[in-house]
């Protein structure tokens, strides 16, 4: 089942393409950061900036476009400020990661134009364990870089109460390549949670804490990002069971975030700070006329963020508050025609100082709507097509921007007066599930009106702003000047999945896989 959307459903129940995967295949990977569990999955890659800091990349939009959550509620970090900032999600910890796109995208807001990467676990159990008392130990070693890993986990129950705790630790060297070590690309994480579930007849009231500290290398640089996170969340589910009101459930949680990038010496040169809440309420309905299910939510927002040291310089503290209410629901037209619709209205309040030095307040009202239909041609074949008109209020960077940014090395200028950027989408998907043999793959194109994107002027500026030769010529640190614009763009692609399966027994499962995508702007 698919939880990223209110709806949860299989993933062939979609409009569009979802992904959906699993701990094992996770654990296959390897990897240190959620981008590297999905590199197998088309139409999705990472930004790669560093061992510590790739944020997943969906149909070639990233950062401020691309919503990472941890069961279904922010991850509250700034890695959509900066690229070589990291997400404070580690795979050891995840059951399974589900990235959706469309319809469902609503749920989440206007930052989740491109798409959703939600990473779940049951660090608040959402389901009694049957045995009183479970454990899974996990290690392993990879020599490129002397990679150590290792976790550990135990649940249980007692009586209607269900707990979970668990641990992780990882480390790195920097890389051995064929041209020697690349300096600068250790990474080190670790991190441990505790969480519980009180169940009373069909419904549960749950919580849970957890704390992430890290330390990563970025290579080219010759300094290291020192990051920790502690944070808080809750998950709740009552059964009302009144009329065509099925369900009620409230998610939330809150983190104090911090990140300093320090020097060989260990000394902060700049510290990133982040503190924030979200809250989310959903009320989940049977049979009401020809809608066979809906849901009808509620969301709060509140994050504020701040900076010392160098990072002042390129922004000074800003505060976002947003509040918002979506629907989603679903009709049966015909016997095989299934109609999946959603709306969501927003309004975003951003606070902050841009290089006028004068304190700005900008206020936005996104809203959003998709449609989609399903098809079954026959009982192998499923066809889908989607239309949505999406829209996104602008992020503090690129409002608020006003200084060098030692990570990227540029030095970046917001624009305050910028307004709500839209994506017009069409998408068409096909499925076919014929014995061994799968298929699945979707055509998709989305327009953009006021598209917000970071442009290079070709100049290059020292950390003061000034962009003539004499002083670049003096200068230390040689930044490229970046200023924040918009402009109307369009994006089109093609993602495919082939699978067969070669054999299935008490051995184990051999498939074949061919995966393609392309995505042209």
């Amino acid at each position: 089942m698919i939880t990223a959307s209110p709806l949860a459903k299989d993933a062939d129940q979609f409009a569009t393409l979802v992904e959906r995967i699993e701990r094992d295949e996770i654990l296959r990977q390897g990897g240190a950061n959620l981008a590297d569990s999905l590199v197998n999955q088309p139409g999705i890659a990472g930004s790669s900036f560093a061992a510590g800091a790739s944020r997943p990349v969906i149909r070639g939009f990233d950062a401020n476009r691309v919503r990472v959550l941890e069961n279904g509620i922010g991850t509250f970090d700034v890695s959509d400020v900066g690229p070589d900032h990291g997400v404070p999600i580690d795979p050891l910890s995840t059951s399974r990661i589900e990235v959706v796109r469309g319809a469902a995208t609503l749920r989440y807001g206007s930052q989740a134009i491109g798409g959703v990467v939600n990473a779940i676990n049951e660090r608040i159990p959402t389901r009694l364990p049957e045995q009183a008392l479970s454990a899974e130990l996990l290690g392993s070693y990879g020599s490129s870089a002397e990679a150590r890993e290792g976790a550990a986990s135990v649940k249980g129950r007692l009586g209607s109460f269900a707990y979970t705790a668990d641990a992780f630790d990882r480390r790195a060297d920097d890389y051995d390549t064929p041209e020697g070590t690349l300096s600068n690309s250790f990474s080190r994480g670790n991190g441990y949670s505790l969480g519980g579930s009180w169940f009373f007849g069909d419904g549960r009231i749950g919580a849970g804490a957890a704390q992430y500290d890290a330390e990563y290398g970025i290579p080219g640089e010759d300094t290291f990002i020192d990051l920790r996170q502690t944070k808080f969340m809750t998950q709740s589910s009552i059964a009302i069971d009144a009329g065509a009101l099925r369900t009620l459930s409230v998610a939330g949680g809150y983190a104090d975030y911090e990140h300093s990038e320090r020097d060989d010496s260990g000394m902060a040169l700049s510290t990133f700070k982040d503190n924030e809440w979200d809250a989310r309420v959903e009320a989940l309905f049977g049979t009401v006329g020809p809608l066979t299910e809906s849901a009808l939510g509620i969301q709060l927002q509140n994050r504020n963020f701040s900076a010392l040291g160098g990072g002042a310089e390129f922004l000074l503290p800003t505060a976002t508050r947003t509040s918002a209410a979506f629907l989603f629901t679903e009709a049966a037209l015909a016997s095989q025609l299934r109609l999946q619709a959603g709306a969501r209205v927003e309004r975003v309040r951003v606070d902050g100082t841009p290089a006028s030095d004068v304190p700005t307040s900008r206020v936005f009202t996104p809203l959003s709507a998709s449609l989609g239909l399903i098809y079954d041609a026959t009982e192998a074949v499923r066809v889908g097509f989607t239309l949505a008109s999406a829209a996104r209020a602008p992020a503090q960077t690129e409002l608020y921007a006003r200084g060098p940014h030692d990570g990227p090395v540029t030095f970046e200028t917001g624009d305050a007066t910028l307004g709500i950027e839209r994506a017009n989408s069409v998408e068409a998907t096909l499925r076919i599930r014929a014995g061994r043999a799968r298929f699945e793959a979707a055509l998709w194109t989305a327009r953009f009106d006021g598209y917000i994107y970071g442009a290079l002027t070709g100049r290059l500026c020292d950390e003061d702003g000034d962009c003539d030769l004499a002083a670049t010529a003096s200068s230390d640190h040689v930044l490229q000047e970046l200023n924040f614009e918009h402009r109307d763009a369009k994006f089109s692609g093609a993602e495919a999945r082939a699978t067969l399966l070669l054999s299935d027994s008490a051995a184990g499962v051999w498939n074949a896989e061919l995966v393609a995508d392309a995505v042209r702007a």
